[in-house]
């Protein structure tokens, strides 16, 4: 079935924002349909592109709980203008504890023989020297990580973060704008507007590859198809090539990531950089482990802390025992 064919059948729904197109034959059309003013991201709906059958993606009773991770993670569950702050501020504490543990990690004297110990963990060894192995070999492996996600993270914190890092990279973080605008032909007649399978041909032609094309719909904002490819071999799942297409068929502007200078490659890459999405799977299972790692290290912390300072009490009763003792004798 046309692609127009199935977005009618799915205007009883609500409106039809965009279609995602898959590269392999057989795999269902996924249509974004903002069911309501509400529904400003728009609802999924999975449709079999042969039949024209729908399925809306179903709520789980788990959406909530990661929503309430979310706010969490971000505002501490306060509302935005105090809980943004509060979080940033934690952040930058976090990131100088982190950039401490790593100068910790260093031995005094910076010989191989020294620093061979802290790349790994002796097992062999009683629980404390354990302990302290976990803190500090698991802590270095993790720290790039750490501050990698700590560095991006403070864009969403600070606005004068945001504005420095722009003036640094030499390109503005989080673009949203896109860039120059561009705008339809009034003029174009009814019988010059192409069908969004033309268009989909057309983005074909252009970007002559593989990979999954999501069409973004015309709307009353914009008149213009807006087209993002992804190539299905690319080095990261998330960088896609870019269209804008008039309604007559005319490319506007094309974009191909790769051709991009690297600062803007970097710019635009902040947020998947940040949550471990930049590599797929492989760099989210590293970044999970370098979470999981972070978490432990208070508790590891902590119990070293602890041994320090019973191992210092015992130090300080047996001086005074042996003070104690001589001054009997005297």
């Amino acid at each position: 079935m046309e692609v127009e064919a199935l977005a009618e059948s799915l205007r009883q729904e609500g409106e039809v924002s965009s279609v995602s197109i898959p590269s392999e034959a057989g795999q269902p059309y996924e249509f974004r349909v903002k069911t309501s003013p509400e529904d400003w991201r728009g609802t999924v709906f999975y449709v079999n592109p042969y039949t024209g059958e729908y399925q809306q993606t179903q709520e789980s009773s788990l959406d909530g709980f990661f929503m309430w991770n979310f706010r969490l993670h971000r505002w501490l569950l306060l509302d935005t203008e105090t809980g943004r702050p509060i979080v940033g501020i934690a952040t930058i504490f976090f990131f100088f504890i982190s950039l401490s543990g790593l100068v910790l990690w260093f031995p005094k004297k910076l010989k191989w023989r020294n620093m061979k110990a802290g790349f790994k963990i002796k097992t062999s060894a009683n629980w404390k020297r354990i302990n302290h192995d976990l803190h500090n070999t698991l802590g270095f492996y993790a720290c790039i990580f750490l501050v990698v996600m700590t560095l991006t993270s403070l864009c969403w914190s600070f606005e004068w973060y945001r504005e420095a890092g722009s003036a640094v990279i030499g390109t503005k973080i989080f673009n949203r704008g896109g860039g120059p605008g561009f705008t339809s032909n009034e003029n174009i007649s009814a019988e010059e507007e192409r069908s969004v399978a033309e268009i989909y041909k057309i983005s074909s032609t252009e970007l002559a590859y593989s990979g999954t094309t999501m069409i973004s719909f015309p709307s009353e904002e914009s008149q213009l198809y807006s087209i993002r490819k992804y190539k299905e071999d690319n080095w990261s799942p998330v960088t896609s090539d870019q269209l804008v297409i008039d309604r007559d068929g005319k490319v506007l502007n094309k974009e191909i990531f790769s051709e991009k200078s690297t600062n803007v490659q970097i710019a635009s890459l902040i947020k998947p950089i940040h949550t471990g999405e930049i590599f797929g799977t492989f760099s989210k299972i590293i970044y999970f482990l370098a979470c999981l790692i972070a978490t432990s290290l208070p508790i590891t912390g902590t119990i070293i802390w602890w041994n320090k300072r019973t191992k210092k009490k015992k130090s300080n009763k047996g001086r005074s025992g042996k003070r104690k003792a001589i001054l009997e004798v005297q």
